[in-house]
């Protein structure tokens, strides 16, 4: 990525205008770069949450932080292990496989250096049902017309490792649609489906544009079979949908899923990663007021829940410090 450094050199020079009169002239100036996900998503909204707090106090820690929109999970570890980022944003199971040289990065092996900051948002598996279809749990959908999600999708995949967990085949509906995501919301409000599953941060347009169109509803994922999923995947982790967040859905909702987590290689100075993990929970309910998805975040799950890699040292410098580890 030869813009890369051209890149960098146009960030620097944007921050100049601010840094230089916040900064003291003789601070040296270390700049950090998280990689995020699309310009539209919850990613590139969080990392620049974490900038905003870091680049606070980059007076005294010398530190600016700068976002960059990525392609995504996959994109950033592999990155961060080329050392052309610092930090990045990944799913948990992306985690889980990079320290375990699965999945996305079998033919490149296992990423050694990778290590976890700290979890962010949830990422639920959410169920979906039309109003009259008389759902109340995902049993009831057996029998039923129900998107499991287009193949080569992280949902679809998701989908089948719950359904195999569960003993069903795709023919246990009486009709397994395929739909986009963009497509399942408006296929409920039209009776064309009874319900969708799908992997997703919140708020989400498209969870809420079919509960306030149509009434459709949130079904809890729970039960024996989602115990032993989240026992036995590290990457998964039971979370619950806020109650009321979705109009005509008063009610929490517990699911489960994956969680947005930021990851560094151990290369990255620890000091460097304690500045970053310092500003964020030092500040954190300023923090969580950056962006909806972040608001009913809990320290205590963020340094454990979905971490598969080894904390990164700095990181784990600032959590011992405030004994939420040993």
């Amino acid at each position: 990525m030869r813009l890369r450094p051209v890149l960098k050199t146009l960030a620097a020079a944007a921050a100049l205008s601010t840094a230089a009169l916040a900064a003291p002239a003789s601070a040296q100036q270390k700049f950090v770069t998280i990689g995020t996900g699309g310009v539209t998503g919850v990613y590139y909204a969080a990392g620049g949450a974490i900038c905003r707090l870091v680049n606070k106090d980059r007076a005294k820690h010398g530190i600016r932080c700068s976002v960059e929109s990525t392609g995504g999970s996959v994109f950033n570890v592999n990155t961060i292990k080329a050392g052309e980022l610092d930090l990045g944003f990944a799913q948990s199971d992306v985690q889980y496989n990079a320290t375990k040289g699965l999945s996305q990065f079998k033919d490149g092996g296992a990423v050694s250096d990778l290590r976890a900051v700290f979890a962010v948002h949830p990422e639920p598996f959410t169920v979906v049902a039309r109003k009259e279809a008389g759902i109340t749990k995902f049993e009831d959908f057996k029998g039923k017309r129900f998107n499991v999600g287009n193949p080569g999708s992280g949902t679809r995949a998701s989908m089948e490792e719950l359904l195999a967990a569960m003993g069903w085949k795709l023919s246990d509906f009486s009709l397994a649609s395929e739909l986009k995501a963009d497509e399942h919301g408006p296929a409920v409000c039209d009776g064309k489906i009874d319900g969708f599953f799908y992997g997703v941060g919140h708020p989400s347009a498209n969870i809420q544009d079919p509960t306030t169109s149509c009434g459709a509803k949130l079904v809890p994922l729970t039960g024996p079979v989602v115990d032993k999923l989240v026992a036995d995947k590290p990457y998964y982790a039971k979370v619950s949908i806020p109650a009321g967040l979705y109009p005509n859905n008063p009610q929490a909702t517990p699911t489960y899923g994956v969680l947005a987590t930021v990851v560094a290689s151990s290369k990255t100075p620890a000091d460097t990663i304690y500045a970053v993990t310092k500003a964020v929970f030092d500040n954190f309910d300023e923090f969580k007021k950056l962006h909806p998805a972040l608001a009913h975040l809990k320290p205590e799950d963020m340094v454990k829940n979905g971490l598969s890699a080894p904390l990164h040292d700095g990181a784990a410098r600032y959590y011992k410090e405030k004994g939420w580890i040993k």
